[in-house]
């Protein structure tokens, strides 16, 4: 019997309704359910074959269950060692090197030193910083976001240099950025499950959250709704992320990716609405029907992106290897 297992928090709608979707399938030798953990010993299989992560980012004792987890041959979606080492200033480096707009985004250091740090520990700091030169790079207004971490916590939107230095002052120990605001004219968020699926939703996160998903408001042409897949295809492929979704901010006909680090996406009833619901239920199951049906035994049953897949070629063979293909970006 191969055990497909879902690890979740708060969250109500989506889990038992993805382990009910996946069971009343009846494909022969499969079985969903929520998955429960009584021990965690180094080294051990789990009992599953399959893990569908939706709360490892908030909880570190799940992290690292996950990743013994992987090493042992469960297909972890999403892949825990990568999911640990993602965050959002990476990922808008590498959407620059494969050709998709992002907004102009700088990298600040803490606002207060990190625990069991002092000032020699900061040798390597220019002070005071280039903050005119970054001020000039981003231009005002700016967004002021941790560079790790979901949901719209600690987000500040920001018109002067002196908003900034204030709200900077109440970050803490949070490494933040400083990304350039994107006027947009239309917005979407984009759903890619098994790196294959996805579903492109008009998206208004000016609204109350529950109100954020909107229906043929921003009258999206073919080449923008064309432009969109592709872009979430070469995210995914290059992160090697089974379940994400992607924010696009349009400005002047050009999607700049706003957020794509979202690995356990907002998928309740509540929030996206039964239509998108009902697809992510049916793309989630297909997923991880699939994934059970091709696991292998005692091998690596992760997904890789292209960037380490590249990567590791190219140290394995001696020669660089690119990390990506760069593909033209849509310039304004």
């Amino acid at each position: 019997m191969k055990r497909i297992g879902v690890m979740h928090g708060m969250e109500r709608s989506f889990p038992d309704a993805l382990v009910e979707r996946i069971n009343e399938k009846k494909i022969g030798g499969i079985h969903a359910e929520i998955l429960k953990i009584d021990k965690c010993i180094q080294g051990e299989t789990s009992d599953y074959h399959v893990i569908l992560d939706r709360i490892s980012q908030d909880v570190p004792f799940y992290r690292a269950f996950l990743k013994n987890a992987g090493l042992t041959g469960t297909a972890v979606l999403n892949n825990p060692f990568w999911w640990s080492a993602d965050e959002k200033f990476f990922n808008n480096c590498l959407a620059m090197r494969l050709g998709i707009p992002v907004p102009k985004t700088c990298l600040l250091p803490s606002n207060e030193w990190p625990t069991d740090t002092r000032e020699e520990s900061f040798r390597n700091l220019g002070m005071p910083l280039d903050w005119q030169g970054m001020f000039e790079y981003t231009g005002f207004p700016v967004y002021m976001k941790p560079h790790s971490g979901g949901g719209w916590k600690n987000v500040y939107q920001l018109d002067t240099a002196d908003g900034f230095f204030q709200s900077h002052q109440t970050t803490g120990q949070l490494v933040m950025l400083l990304q350039e605001e994107i006027k947009f004219d239309s917005y979407f968020r984009v759903y890619c499950i098994g790196q294959n699926d996805i579903r492109i939703m008009e998206y208004e996160p000016r609204n109350p959250h529950h109100l954020r998903y909107v229906h043929n408001k921003f009258n999206a042409d073919k080449k923008l709704l064309d432009t969109l897949r592709d872009y979430t295809f070469r995210l995914n492929e290059a992160l090697g992320y089974d379940f994400n979704t992607v924010e696009f901010a349009v400005r002047d006909g050009i999607p700049y990716a706003i957020d794509f680090c979202n690995p356990a996406p907002d998928a309740e009833l509540s929030s996206v609405g039964q239509e998108n619901f009902d697809w992510v239920i049916e793309s989630a199951a297909k997923m991880c029907i699939q994934r059970a049906q091709s696991h292998r035994e005692n091998a690596d049953n992760l997904t890789w992106g292209t960037y380490m897949k590249n990567a590791t070629l190219g140290m394995a063979s001696g020669q660089p290897v690119p990390t990506f293909k760069k593909a033209d970006a849509i310039s304004e």
